[in-house]
């Protein structure tokens, strides 16, 4: 079986879609800290709302199996803002 939400990666018009939600997030990200918000604050917030939304959308298993992947992706260099050596 396929798992939706990692299917989901390989479509252009997901990985589209993606990109500018990210936008939206990432302006929403600097509002906050113009507005006072510590950024670690908001980014737990942000996380746990991703993960509420997942759950919501797809149920606990797969929401689950995608956070699983999550210690290798970031190990690996995937949501750092520099280039690893």
């Amino acid at each position: 079986m396929i798992d939706p939400i990692l299917s989901l990666i390989e479509d252009p018009e997901t990985a589209e879609n993606r990109r500018q939600a990210l936008g939206f997030v990432t302006e929403a990200f600097a509002d906050a800290i113009m507005a006072g918000v510590e950024s670690e604050d908001f980014a737990h917030a942000a996380i746990f709302a991703a993960l509420q939304e997942l759950v919501a959308i797809h149920g606990e298993d797969h929401a689950a199996t995608f956070a699983k992947t999550l210690p290798q992706r970031i190990i690996t260099g995937e949501f750092s803002l520099t280039h690893r050596h």
